[in-house]
């Protein structure tokens, strides 16, 4: 199954999260297919970016986004 769901990047202590679309049976920080979006919580207020129109083209084809990354599209305006 292909999920929307955020990957870590960043420094010890200073998380930066890609929003990425990649298949639910990889490592969290796998292989993924395509980054859509970013997610900094570090910055006051956090950043989101994310292309709408990419996430409802993965959307509309099925893939399921987690938690947080529904909240996050949610932000977004999606």
């Amino acid at each position: 199954m292909v999920r929307i769901r955020l990957t870590r990047r960043g420094k010890k202590k200073r998380p930066f999260y890609r929003v990425v679309v990649a298949d639910s049976r990889k490592r969290r920080d796998g292989p993924f297919l395509e980054i859509i979006g970013i997610y900094d919580p570090m910055k006051e207020p956090s950043e989101v970016r994310i292309d709408i129109e990419r996430a409802k083209y993965w959307l509309d084809r099925g893939a399921q986004p987690t938690a947080i990354a529904k909240k996050l599209l949610k932000i977004a305006g999606l």
